[in-house]
């Protein structure tokens, strides 16, 4: 959520940098503005009544005391007076400030100065490509072919059980896709990252604090008769654990990784980009979440696209990395950046990884601060990064190492799978 100070000071600026995000923010601005406005003027009003209302209080036992019982009595009705409408300042006062809330909520986080214009996908910068040239066999087949030959993965067994998006992982699938998992949060951990295990369902605040809520509510499954909602991904639990806290300065920064199942309904997702693992309703992820100073904030931005690149590169895969455009971004984040794997049987890029800088955003709506070195409080900056997505690494990995033989494991995960070939 952006800040009041902010607004204030810099009205057109916030104004200006969200259409870059397509989003035209000044009927919103404008109306916080004024709402903001009227309700310092009537705390001002109402802080006025309260002191005239004391001191009309204080009058009552000097007029008692003199025996002025009639000027007692109209002093106290002038108290009672000043007390309801001072009342009635304050309630409208508060319905301002409820309405101010309400607006805020609506105003998307502004772009970072890197981020370039654009509507979509299509006008998302590539910064950087890396991995190996993939030379697939004569008669290569996509993942969801190997899946069903080599029996790894089953997803009409999952349509059986749940619904299309939940397949089965069975056998040296199932092994793979733990293997990954442990090897990810390895690798994380090594890298000086905290692991936590998250609920996987989280309450409204939650959801409300790192701007899932309202802003995505109909992507997310929700447990009515508990009003819990399952997670979209780790950074959700992972974040709030920072919700209402006051971190002294030698705690920042704070580093964190997770491995949570993550759940998502896709409203909306058909076609032929949906098949097999491209899409679906329930994954496997690993997350990175860092809290870091504002001067320090786009340095870690870095370290964790490099330590997210590392991952990529050990697994041996094609990939390129992309600075999204405004049209294209997230609504809480600053700058983001997306790493995608090369499907050569499926000739297209798969998503794996995004890392994101939310500045303050997040921290503003989860009331997540940290103490200066002069003891000020300031807002915190949030980070958060996929390390990784498993089902379009399992479908990249399945598709780019296959040979006549099976589909070959990379060194780095033998010891984690317990084989070297899936056949």
């Amino acid at each position: 959520m952006l800040t009041l100070k902010s607004l204030r000071e810099n009205p057109q600026a916030i104004i200006d940098r969200l259409k870059v995000k397509n989003f035209d923010a000044k009927p919103i601005v404008d109306k916080v503005l004024e709402l903001d406005a009227r309700r310092r003027s009537l705390q001002m009003e109402s802080d006025a009544l309260l002191a005239e209302q004391k001191k009309k209080a204080a009058e009552i036992g000097s007029l008692m005391k003199q025996g002025l019982q009639e000027a007692a009595q109209n002093a106290k009705a002038a108290v009672a007076a000043l007390k309801e409408k001072s009342n009635a300042l304050l309630a409208e006062g508060e319905a301002a400030a409820k309405e101010l809330e309400d607006q805020l909520v609506l105003l998307p986080n502004t772009p970072y100065s890197l981020v370039p214009e654009g509507k979509g996908a299509e006008d998302n910068l590539v910064v950087k490509m890396g991995g190996p040239e993939v030379k697939l066999p004569e008669g290569a087949l996509p993942h969801w072919e190997l899946a069903r030959k080599y029996d790894i993965i089953d997803f009409d067994l999952g349509v059986k059980i749940t619904g299309a998006g939940f397949p089965v992982y069975k056998g040296k699938g199932a092994r793979l896709q733990r293997a990954l998992i442990n090897f990810f949060l390895d690798r994380n951990t090594a890298a000086g990252y905290r692991e936590v295990e998250p609920p996987v369902v989280v309450n409204a605040a939650s959801g409300f604090g790192t701007g899932q809520l309202p802003d995505k509510e109909a992507q997310m499954y929700y447990v009515g008769l508990d009003n819990f909602y399952l997670v979209p991904t780790a950074e959700v639990p992972v974040t709030n654990i920072f919700r209402d806290v006051i971190l002294e300065a030698d705690a920042i920064p704070q580093k964190l990784t997770a491995y949570t199942p993550c759940f998502r309904r896709e409203a909306g997702s058909y076609g032929k980009d949906v098949r097999g693992l491209n899409r679906l309703h329930q994954f496997d992820k690993v997350e990175i979440v860092r809290v870091e100073k504002p001067e320090n904030s786009y340095a870690a931005l870095d370290e964790m696209i490099a330590h997210v690149e590392s991952l990529v590169n050990a697994l041996g895969l094609k990939y390129r990395i992309l600075r999204l455009c405004g049209g294209d971004m997230s609504f809480t984040s600053a700058i983001t950046y997306d790493f995608e794997l090369w499907s050569a049987a499926q000739g297209r890029w798969l998503e794996i990884s995004s890392v994101s800088n939310f500045e303050s955003f997040q921290a503003n709506r989860l009331h997540l601060r940290y103490r200066d070195e002069a003891g000020k409080l300031q807002l915190a900056h949030t980070l958060n990064g996929s390390s990784l997505a498993l089902p379009r690494v399992v479908a990249a990995l399945l598709e780019d190492n296959q040979t006549p033989d099976g589909i070959v494991i990379p060194e780095v995960l033998r010891p984690y799978t317990g084989f070297d070939k899936i056949d």
